[in-house]
């Protein structure tokens, strides 16, 4: 068993900064690669930044979570406060080094926390097919299937959290 990530630390951050701009870049490059199934060009990775904006990931609407190690940024998760008692979850992201150690876990309850903390009782999020080990990592963290909430030519599959039972079975 690989080691946890006590040396990594977890941060709001500005979708703007230079780090989230880093590690969005990162996340980018890996989701669109694979669903291109090569290596996507600087030119693409610009024109999907300038598509899949993150601007709304900042209070009041949202926040980005980026998370270092004494490297750089490593890995990040967004959250999207929409309607009352709702929130989604975007953007979860590690990095190849800082894999298989718990980040993805760490980063969905911080989010989950952070959800809670703003009011929200309820998680959404929409994933691809081809990205099983997020499917996993949602799975795994009590995230269940339901029926399509959007129809966006990049989700396969859709999961919801209620955190209330989440909360109450803590």
């Amino acid at each position: 068993m690989t080691a946890l990530v006590p040396d990594i630390s977890i941060r709001v951050v500005p979708p703007t900064s230079a780090p989230a701009a880093a590690v969005l870049r990162d996340y980018y490059t890996d989701i669109v690669s694979r669903y291109w199934g090569r290596p996507v060009t600087e030119a693409e990775l610009d024109r999907v930044l300038a598509e899949e904006r993150s601007d709304d990931l900042v209070p009041p609407t949202g926040l980005l979570l980026v998370a270092f190690d004494d490297a750089g940024p490593v890995g990040c998760a967004g959250l999207r406060l929409l309607t009352a008692g709702l929130g989604e979850v975007t953007r979860v992201y590690v990095a190849g080094r800082a894999r298989r150690r718990g980040l993805g876990g760490r980063l969905l309850r911080e989010v989950e926390s952070a959800a809670l903390a703003s009011g929200r009782t309820a998680l959404r999020l929409d994933t691809r097919a081809d990205l099983v080990e997020a499917r996993r990592l949602y799975a795994g963290h009590g995230y269940r299937e339901v029926p399509a909430f959007n129809d966006s030519p990049y989700a396969q599959h859709w999961f919801a959290k209620d955190l209330q039972m989440s909360k109450s079975k803590g």
